[in-house]
Order: C-alpha cells, then sequence, then structure tokens
C-alpha cells in the first residue's frame, strides 16, 4: 500500500483517528518508524491490543443482542415449559448485556484514547531530525539588515516612540503582557488590514472567530487542552478553553459537515486574539514582543479535495512569502524536520525574519508556519465531501499557515527599520493603512 492511500479510507469503527486501524495493522513498521521519527511516545502495539480487545467485547455484545432478538421471536409460540427455558435464558443475557456494554464502552474509550496519541504521517521529502536542528533553509529573500549606527531592540524602541509598555502589561496581567499604545495600535491594524487584502485577493474570506472554545475541538485539531504537556489556557469549568489559533474555531465551524466537491477548495482567513502560556519557554529568545501570552493574529485555512493539497499547501507558503516581501523583510523559508513536526502535520514549512537582536548576534526567529495536515483533523471533526460523481463521501484534507502574527511581525518592522534617531520607518505597503510615513520619538503622557 503507497503511503498516502490510508488518506481515503475511512475508520470502519468511527474512532477520531488520524490513521486507519487497517492501515496501522498492514503497516505498523512504517507506523512505528514514523512515530520514532517524531519523538512521539505513540504505542502501536497497545493501540492494536486496545483495538482487538475492543473488537472481541463489540462481537461478544452483538452476538448476546442477536441471541436476546431470536429469543423475543421464538417466545409468542413457545410452550410452557420452553417459555420457563427461554426466559432463563433472557434473564441471564440481560445481565451479560449490561456487563458487556458497559465493557464495551470502557474498551473503545481506551482504544480510541490510544489512536489519538498516534500522529500523523510525514511526507516523503520531510527531513530527518530530532529537533528544530534538523530544519533545513530552502531560500532566502534579502539579506540581513546591517546599521551604521548602534542599533537598539525594539523594547528600547517600544518605549522611546511610546507605542509598547511591558511594565504596565506585567503589573495588570502578569509577564509577558503588554499594552499596545498610540501607534503601535495603528501598525496592528495596519498588519491585520495589509493580510487580509492580501488573502482576499487569493480567494480567502475574512472570518472573526470565538476566542473560547469547546475542548473537544482542541483535541480534534491535534492539539492538548489540559494537562503538564498543554500550552493551552482553560477555564477550571465548563470544558472551555483560550484559543492557541484560529485554526482551532475554524475546524470546528465545518465539523459534521459534508461539502459538496464543487464547493471545494474552501479558504478562510480567521482574525482573532490567540493565548498561550509558552510554559517552560525561556532565554533571549523569549525578550519583548517574540515570546508573548496573548497576540492578534490572520490565520489561513484550507479545506480541499485530497488530490490537491500538495498544491494548496505551496499557495499558501507563496501567499506568506509575498506578505513578507511586501514589507521589505529579510527573510528564509526552512522545511521542518520530522521531530519539529506538531502531531497532525503531514509537511510544514517555516518563514522565519531577520531579527537583529534575535540571538547572540542577530538572527532569523520564526514570524509565520503553514501545514498539510491532510486528513488528520477531518477524521477527528468528521468533515466530509460529496463527491461529483455521487460517490461515498471521503474526508477533506486541512491545512493552516499564519498571514501575520502581529507581534513577532511588529518585532522585525521596528527592529529592521530604525532609525539613529530612534525613528522607525513605515514600510511603503502598509503606509496607506496606517496613514503616516514614519513612527517618531514622543515624550510619554501616561
Amino acid at each position: 500500500m503507497r503511503q498516502q492511500d490510508h488518506f481515503k479510507t475511512q475508520n470502519q469503527e468511527g474512532t477520531p483517528s488520524m490513521l486507519d486501524i487497517k492501515y496501522i495493522q498492514d503497516n505498523a513498521d512504517t507506523v512505528r518508524r514514523n512515530i520514532q521519527g517524531r519523538n512521539s511516545t505513540a504505542d502501536v502495539e497497545k493501540t492494536l491490543l486496545l483495538y482487538d480487545t475492543f473488537k472481541k467485547k463489540k462481537q461478544e455484545l452483538e452476538e448476546a443482542q442477536r441471541r436476546t432478538n431470536d429469543i423475543a421471536s421464538q417466545f409468542p409460540g413457545a410452550d410452557s415449559a420452553k417459555k420457563a427455558v427461554l426466559s432463563e435464558e433472557s434473564r441471564i443475557l440481560k445481565s451479560k448485556v449490561s456487563k458487556l456494554t458497559h465493557e464495551v464502552d470502557s474498551a473503545e474509550k481506551e482504544y480510541a484514547h490510544e489512536m489519538l496519541q498516534i500522529p500523523n504521517m510525514a511526507a516523503d521529502d520531510v527531513p530527518p531530525g530530532i529537533d528544530d536542528g534538523g530544519n533545513v533553509p530552502i531560500r532566502t529573500f534579502g539579506t540581513p539588515t546591517t546599521f551604521d549606527f548602534v542599533p537598539r531592540d525594539h523594547v528600547e524602541l517600544g518605549k522611546i516612540l511610546d507605542i509598547l509598555d511591558f511594565e504596565s502589561g506585567s503589573k495588570v496581567s502578569g509577564s509577558k503582557f503588554y499594552f499596545l499604545k498610540n501607534e503601535g495600535v495603528l501598525l496592528e491594524l495596519a498588519l491585520i488590514s495589509y493580510a487580509l487584502d492580501l488573502a482576499m485577493k487569493y480567494g480567502f474570506s475574512p472570518m472573526s472567530t470565538p476566542e473560547l472554545v469547546r475542548d473537544e475541538m482542541i483535541t480534534a485539531s491535534g492539539f492538548t487542552p489540559r494537562g503538564p504537556e498543554s500550552q493551552i489556557y482553560s477555564l477550571t469549568e465548563g470544558g472551555l478553553s483560550l484559543i492557541g489559533t484560529s485554526e482551532i474555531p475554524i475546524g470546528g465551524y465545518f465539523a459534521g459537515m459534508t461539502i459538496p466537491e464543487e464547493n471545494l477548495p474552501i479558504k478562510v482567513a480567521g482574525v482573532s486574539h490567540c493565548f498561550r502560556t509558552e510554559a517552560g519557554s525561556g532565554g533571549r529568545e523569549s525578550k519583548g514582543l517574540y515570546r508573548v501570552h496573548q497576540f492578534t493574529k490572520v490565520e489561513l485555512y484550507q479545506l480541499v479535495h485530497p488530490e490537491t493539497s500538495n498544491g494548496a499547501h505551496e499557495l499558501m507558503l507563496a501567499v506568506e512569502e509575498e506578505f513578507f516581501q511586501g514589507l521589505g523583510l529579510p527573510y528564509q523559508v526552512m522545511l521542518m524536520c520530522m521531530g519539529d513536526l506538531g502531531a497532525p502535520v503531514y509537511k510544514k514549512y517555516d518563514i522565519e525574519a531577520w531579527m537583529p537582536f534575535f540571538g547572540k548576534d542577530g538572527g532569523y526567529g520564526e514570524v509565520t508556519s503553514t501545514s498539510n495536515c491532510t486528513d488528520f483533523q477531518a477524521r477527528r471533526l468528521k468533515t466530509r465531501f460529496k463527491p461529483k460523481d455521487g460517490g461515498k463521501p471521503e474526508f477533506v484534507h486541512t491545512l493552516n499557515g499564519t498571514a501575520v502574527a502581529i507581534t513577532r511581525t511588529m518585532l522585525a518592522i521596528i527592529e529592521n527599520n530604525q532609525k539613529e534617531d530612534g525613528s522607525v520607518a513605515v514600510p511603503n505597503i502598509l503606509i496607506p493603512y496606517f496613514g503616516r510615513t514614519e513612527i517618531l520619538p514622543k515624550a510619554r503622557l501616561f
């Protein structure tokens, strides 16, 4: 079986997982190698064992239910002696069915939980690697910015320009929160407008999404809503959590839908705030706007026919590159290695913009990513399309990508476009949205 054939097969037991259980049974070694390459802790053997247990229990239950129906059909024509025998058997079966129903439910939950741990298969051209050190640069745009004066980082510039206030953010909400002020707010709105205009040019429909979602929508998208590994803020009651990306509510919007094939692809540009705990993160790369708990993002999302998802992925990357080329920011495109892929991802690109103060001597820092998730999320969300020829509904492929994450893009603009006097030039493409050509230093009034 070819690696991509399992993308066309529905899970026969209805359990929400990317990989069809038959594919895992037939390709256990391939799935195991994929898990190992991703540094995942998923367990193929345990999954298959739990599936066998669930299947056997389900068969026992079905047999008991069939016998119960047989007894019910025989009872009206039976004599008194036969009725007594049937009644006793029916009593025993009733207890057995009750016990087996509980066991089947328990076995299915254990199996489903283990299936949910198994990550998507990776594309054949995804490079090996255990962490971000295995990611491969595939092209660059522009050259790293140099200065003929001593440059300042964006935190210092934010104070000089009175557009960023981290101290007040920390006082009000805690570390890694901030206030945008004055032209900082206008720059955020300009970036959103520019991103939406570009997205709509490529056929994406704008959508403003909820920022609280049910935990099951987070799980269906391939993220962990709760627990020590989660990067998500969860409410203590109600089973709701704050989103880390609008990919989650957009995917949930289409949950349970069967879409006519002629309506594909569906393209959405979601605008939302995003919330991330950033647990365990630290170091120089966490300074200022690079790693914060709340930020605004325009997210690109597509639902496509399985045969077109590779091309749709390249389109997403092209839109992201056009966005940063328009801003005139130097960047590099990275092809992510297996160990740096999230569980839902089949293939992923990152764009890293030049940031003069990233790392020790400046460097490229991630500003966008775009991922092809094939049918991993669609299986969990039960999002299908109806073929034109009237065939059986199939799962769509979903893709996501960042048009703009405001904070990191703002960081790159401020640091790369600074002048010796502390002012910052506004990229030409933003001037119609921003309304002025530069941001000037000013005295702080409050």
